[in-house]
């Protein structure tokens, strides 16, 4: 393996516009190539280190998905299952038919949103995060907004459109979240930390920081295009109160840490001191294609050509269509700020790229990342 091309990349990007960039690439269990370029404080020049937190973002959707699917498997929830047999407020819901000049009309929805239409984002939801709904929940919490409230105000907004009909992507995830907190029985980032994280070993990733932790969080930027540079642009905008366990981009974590879980879903569940947390049978579901028919169309983002879409992830359903050389099967997600996930069981495989820039570059960076890594693999 020589992974010369790799680094020369993340020289690359680094001098262009992305202030700082890591890689880790695992291969059979083994850290085979580690490498990061830029400043992590562009102000201060400060070298990108290997103990920095970022925010992972929607990286946070695999994880999500991980946890729900652990109550499949104990038998707690099916995918078929309406939500509101576990969330109530979800038991009527309206969709949105028309915009007039007083509001959107709505009717009632003729089919109920179902624990898959979480997962595969055709629930109807938006990423709305100021609608009048949750704006009214932020206030009537102080500002906490606890998962569950978060979700019985969502329940309150019309949906864009019929459940199961089309693939958008929204808020689903994090209603997901509040599922796997009515069904798991306790706080969604305590379940998170009890059942995957704690035992993984993953003692930089949650939903909140120490103070010794929030002393490594990286600065964020944007680049301003006007002004030639990147700017400090620091904060999760997704975090809408104190209490919020978002399932859909709350997560913060280390490149060493969030490996650890990826390279996990590599291992079809199993990590390689031996700790399980889904089944073959289930990461093999989560990766499946659950597009259909109706919702293909949807999800036509460009640079996910030749992808499908499973359970919170992209996965890889046709060479010819993504121009990847990756193999089918391969899957993952990314983040706002630019993180980026390879998991492949076929090729043993795991991939952990971080940036923290929210202009991302996603289009250009990710296809050419992943391409790289594999033919530096032979």
């Amino acid at each position: 393996m020589n992974f010369t091309p790799l680094s020369r990349f993340i020289d690359r990007i680094t001098s262009w516009r992305i202030p700082w960039a890591e890689v880790l690439v695992m291969h059979r269990n083994e850290i085979v190539f580690r490498y990061r370029a830029g400043f992590v404080d562009l102000e201060a020049k400060t070298p990108i280190d290997e103990d920095r937190i970022i925010y992972l973002y929607s990286l946070t959707k695999i994880l999500t998905c991980t946890a729900a699917l652990q109550l499949v498997e104990k038998g707690a929830i099916l995918l078929g299952d309406p939500i509101s047999a576990y969330l109530p407020e979800f038991t009527e819901v309206v969709v949105g038919k028309k915009q007039m000049e007083d509001g959107v009309t709505t009717k009632l929805s003729e089919r109920p949103i179902t624990v898959r239409d979480l997962f595969t984002m055709t629930a109807g939801f938006s990423y709305d995060l100021t609608s009048p709904s949750i704006r009214e929940a932020v206030e009537r919490t102080n500002g906490r907004v606890p998962t569950r409230e978060f979700a019985r105000a969502l329940a309150k907004e019309p949906l864009l459109f019929e459940p199961g009909t089309r693939w958008n992507y929204s808020l689903c995830h994090d209603v997901l979240a509040a599922l796997v907190e009515e069904v798991g029985g306790r706080r969604f980032s305590t379940y998170v930390r009890e059942e995957i994280t704690g035992p993984l070993g993953m003692l930089d990733t949650g939903f909140h920081l120490s103070e010794a932790q929030l002393s490594r969080l990286a600065p964020q930027y944007e680049f301003n295009d006007a002004l030639g540079k990147a700017v400090r642009m620091d904060g999760n905008w997704y975090r809408i109160g104190m209490e919020f366990d978002s399932g859909g981009a709350g997560l913060l974590s280390t490149v060493s840490d969030y490996s650890l879980f990826l390279n996990t879903l590599t291992n079809r569940g199993t990590s390689p001191d031996g700790v399980r947390i889904l089944s073959p049978a289930s990461v093999d579901l989560m990766r499946t294609d659950h597009l259909t028919e109706h919702t293909r169309s949807d999800y036509n983002w460009e640079h996910h050509a030749g992808y499908g879409y499973g359970l919170g992830v992209r996965t890889h359903i046709s060479k010819a269509g993504s121009g990847s050389i990756s193999p089918l099967g391969e899957f993952g997600w990314s983040g706002a700020a630019g993180s980026f996930a390879i998991i492949d069981p076929e090729s043993q495989l795991t991939v952990m790229y971080a940036q923290h820039l929210v202009n991302n570059q996603e289009p250009y960076v990710h296809p050419r990342l992943k391409n790289i890594v594999y033919s530096c693999l032979s």
